[in-house]
């Protein structure tokens, strides 16, 4: 149901942004504009996009848990002289760093 309803809001908003001249008769007689089901559909479809996300994520997070190459990489990192962001005199020096607070436009 809610693919349908992506589909379809895909393609009336294909229609819309494509097409420059529209024919008014066609959108009243053959589709009934009726703006707050639309918004109901668009909204429907937005929660099931998320949902799809949110599984689509649970999945590959999940998928396997034994893999360990992400500790390996940072451990490599940490090993040929990159700083630890997590230790605190790195962070006492970032929040004092003027350049780096004008990059985030706080100065």
């Amino acid at each position: 149901m809610f693919k349908k309803l992506a589909q379809r809001l895909r393609e009336y908003s294909s229609k819309t942004n494509t097409a420059p001249v529209t024919l008014p008769f066609k959108d009243e007689f053959i589709e009934p504009k009726n703006e707050y089901l639309k918004k109901l559909s668009k909204k429907a479809v937005e929660l099931y996009e998320k949902q799809t996300d949110i599984n689509n994520f649970s999945k590959l997070v999940l998928s396997d848990p034994e893999n360990k190459t992400h500790n390996d990489l940072v451990n490599k990192l940490f090993n040929e002289g990159v700083a630890d962001p997590f230790i605190d005199d790195k962070l006492e020096q970032l929040a004092d760093n003027k350049r780096f607070l004008k990059d985030l436009g706080l100065m």
